[in-house]
């Protein structure tokens, strides 16, 4: 059975394509990557997963289960959560209720039993608070706890709503630009946090990213677009060294790439 795998997947803007005949597959365990410059489609393909937008060809398949044609709520449901490039928290919420949200999908109380507040009810609070206590101790977000989200600083604010996709205890984790916004010493703790969470929690990433010091660190293989078709798939270095890579990013001659400063890859 395959993990994740996408197949011919395709979507139009009007006369704009977006996205064409794009196919890959994760395998289960391992942190994936796509790269591309601006405007190749990354998280276009993020928003197709997350059935944001319906793909106008080809499938989605998540362990052998078809996402095409789905609710969008099915997506969490079945194990895949997604952080954003723009962080999207409830900035008047404390970290703690933030990750809370996160364990929606695991509610299995009736909304009569909520609303009488019964025994099974306070059992199951008590579950999704120690489950959101955990989060909050493997990305040491104790001093936050109660702290509302709009006074926190930007990289903390990437680790909480990092935390609040982890709180739903998904098997695939699509990450997108991760080191967004983040200054040198906070990009090598999400490296060490992508690191952990793939070893430690034993959940497979997808990734978009621009930062290849950080793409090369953690990624296990890599999927390069241009203008919303792939160019080139492998490990980082062999990605990183493909001619047409190379021109996609520099528009020129098929010389070996800097690693720092890192390719501007934003969708």
């Amino acid at each position: 059975m395959s993990f994740f795998r996408v197949e011919k997947l395709g979507i139009r803007f009007g006369g704009v394509v977006a996205v064409d005949d794009v196919s890959f597959e994760v395998k289960r365990g391992e942190v994936y990557t796509i790269i591309g410059p601006n405007g190749a489609g990354k998280t276009t393909i993020f928003n197709l997963i997350g059935l944001i937008y319906p793909a106008s060809s080809g499938r989605i398949v998540f362990e052998d289960q078809d996402l095409t044609g789905l609710a969008q709520h099915r997506v969490a449901e079945l194990g895949i959560a997604r952080t954003f490039q723009n962080i999207e928290l409830f900035e008047h919420a404390t970290v703690l209720q933030n990750l809370l949200i996160g364990r929606h999908r695991h509610r299995s109380t009736s909304l009569w039993e909520e609303m009488l507040f019964t025994g099974s009810v306070r059992r199951a609070e008590i579950a999704q608070r120690e489950a959101v206590e955990k989060v909050i101790d493997l990305l040491d977000l104790a001093h936050y706890r109660d702290s509302r989200v709009a006074g926190l600083p930007y990289g903390v604010r990437k680790v909480i709503e990092l935390g609040r996709a982890l709180a739903s205890e998904p098997r695939l984790l699509l990450l997108d630009e991760p080191s967004s916004g983040l200054n040198p010493e906070e990009t090598d703790e999400m490296a060490f946090w992508i690191e952990d969470i793939k070893k430690g929690l034993g959940v497979t990433v997808l990734m978009v990213e621009h930062d290849m010091n950080l793409v090369s660190r953690v990624s296990d293989r890599v999927l390069a677009l241009s203008e919303g078709r792939v160019i080139a798939e492998g490990t980082p270095a062999e990605v990183q060294s493909h001619p047409a890579v190379i021109e996609a990013y520099l528009g020129g001659a098929a010389v070996s790439p800097p690693l720092s400063p890192p390719l501007s890859a934003s969708s």
